[in-house]
């Protein structure tokens, strides 16, 4: 691609980084990254098993954490730092914003830079499929190609449901991702020994990254992918239902989700920030009652099964 795309450079405390990269993902419909060192021994022995870093990773500033948005040429650069401005003004985190022009191979190579296998529960590892070099630990592999847009298993939110749905897959049951993105948690239930996944989302790109995601883990003949809404376009009924979505769409769903789940059926929720658990909890009160709950750095998943009356 000759015209060059803008990246943007937003720096701040690395306590903020989950708050401001999902500020950040409001400007683009495709991927950011986001790079946050202020754990950088701890994750380095969990992923990879290592204690030796590379020197330049050691220097960096572990206070600061630095989201990455890329810009494509027919859009304004300029409108995109004058929202993050406002929004993270209003959210009141201290920030800094850089800008310079890239083309769309770097993009996509700094990108890439930073998404590595990384182990989900117990039995699972997704691997991007440029990496060609590593070791699966006896571990089901779920080869992932993002994109430039959707999951790829690394956010807490992605990882927490994951690992729900591992404990609650039983071999043989039907799946149902509503709101699929990519894909990973069908491809993953799959994996796991789903009898059949099928994926709903309101993005045509969505339901076409996935399709492709099904396709290069061999599963796709067990998968079907939906564009639209869960309640006009999904029939039957399922033993597993994921949401990884956000809060205000979780609440908005559980007044439908009930007639698509089978009878003793678990109906698995995530991206909730915990901010808005008790919301969530509020409105399921009433159709659901809370099997688990698993939260890490700020963000909540939880299995439900239906209220009996």
């Amino acid at each position: 691609m000759s015209e060059n795309w803008t990246e943007i450079k937003i720096t701040v405390p690395a306590s903020k980084a989950d708050l401001a990269g999902d500020i950040a993902n409001m400007t683009v419909p495709h991927g950011i990254y986001i790079e946050d060192y202020s754990d950088l021994e701890e994750k380095a022995m969990e992923i990879a098993h290592i204690d030796l870093i590379d020197e330049d990773l050691l220097a960096k500033d572990r206070t600061k954490a630095i989201v990455h948005v890329y810009i494509s040429p027919e859009d304004n650069p300029a409108e995109a730092v004058s929202f993050l401005e406002e929004r993270l003004n209003a959210c009141g985190v201290e920030y800094s914003i850089d800008r310079a022009s890239c083309a769309m191979d770097d993009w996509l190579n700094n990108w890439k830079k930073y998404f590595k296998p990384i182990p989900v529960g117990k039995k699972l590892l997704i691997r991007p499929i440029w990496e060609d070099d590593f070791n699966n630990m006896g571990r089901a592999v779920l080869n992932l190609e993002p994109g430039l847009a959707f999951g790829t298993g690394t956010h807490e939110t992605t990882r927490l449901c994951m690992e729900l749905i591992e404990e609650y897959m039983v071999p043989g049951v039907d799946f149902l991702d509503v709101g699929c993105g990519s894909g990973i948690l069908s491809v993953a239930a799959l994996l796991l020994g789903a009898e059949s996944a099928v994926g709903v989302d309101i993005d045509p790109l969505a339901v076409k990254t996935a399709l492709e995601n099904a396709r290069i883990n061999s599963v796709d003949s067990k998968f079907t992918g939906i564009c639209g809404n869960l309640a006009d376009k999904v029939s039957g009924k399922y033993q597993v239902i994921a949401a990884n979505i956000v809060a205000d769409i979780v609440i908005e769903l559980s007044r439908s989700v009930l007639e698509f789940l089978a009878p003793d059926g678990v109906y698995i929720i995530s991206g909730i920030i915990d901010t808005r658990e008790q919301d969530v909890l509020d409105a399921l009160e009433d159709r659901f009652t809370v099997i688990q709950r698993k939260a890490e750095r700020g963000w909540v998943a939880m299995a439900l099964k239906a209220i009996v009356r």
